[in-house]
C-alpha cells in the first residue's frame, strides 16, 4: 500500500467515523433512547422508529460508499444531506429558552454541534462535487460514479 492510498482511507475513514462505527452502533445499541430522541421530531412512535432505522441504513451503507469508492459521489452527498436535516431537526439551538453568546448556556452548546454537522456536511459536499468548480458537472452527469479513490496516476 501506498503512501498516497493510505492517505485516502484515512481521510474518508476520519469523515465517516462519526457515523461508522459509533453512531450506528449508539443506534442499535440504544435503540429506546434513540426513538425517544427522534420523538424530538414527531410524535408518532411508529414514525420515529422509522426514522431512526433509516438513519441507521444511511449511516452504515452511505459510510461503506465513502470509504469503498462505490458509488461515492452519490453515498456522500446523501450523508452531507443526513447532516444538515439532523442538524434542522434535533440542533434547534435557536429554541433554548437559555441561548445567549456570553455566559453559561445550554443553547450554545447546541448551537456548536449544530454547526459541526453543517461542517462534516461540507466534507462529504468535497467528496461529492471535487475541490474545483469544473468538476461539480461529474456529479450532475453521473450521480452513481466513483471518484476512483484509491487510484494513483488516473482521473476520475
Amino acid at each position: 500500500m501506498t503512501f498516497e492510498i493510505l492517505v485516502a482511507i484515512l481521510t474518508r475513514l476520519l469523515l465517516v467515523l462519526l457515523f461508522l462505527p459509533f453512531s450506528a452502533l449508539d443506534k442499535v445499541l440504544n435503540f429506546a433512547d434513540a426513538t425517544k430522541q427522534a420523538g424530538q421530531a414527531t410524535s408518532n412512535r411508529t414514525l420515529a422508529k422509522a426514522l431512526i432505522l433509516t438513519g441507521l441504513f444511511v449511516e452504515v451503507v452511505m459510510s461503506l460508499g465513502v470509504l469503498t469508492g462505490v458509488a461515492d459521489r452519490l453515498a456522500a452527498f446523501l450523508l452531507a444531506g443526513y447532516c444538515a436535516v439532523t442538524a434542522i431537526l434535533f440542533k434547534q439551538f435557536w429554541r433554548a429558552p437559555d441561548f445567549r453568546l456570553r455566559g453559561p448556556s445550554k443553547g450554545r452548546e447546541t448551537m456548536w454541534d449544530f454547526l459541526k454537522n453543517f461542517a462534516v456536511a461540507g466534507g462529504f459536499l468535497l467528496v461529492t462535487f471535487g475541490t474545483q468548480a469544473d468538476d461539480v458537472g461529474a456529479f450532475f452527469a453521473d450521480p452513481l460514479s466513483s471518484t476512483n479513490p484509491y487510484s494513483i496516476g488516473t482521473t476520475p
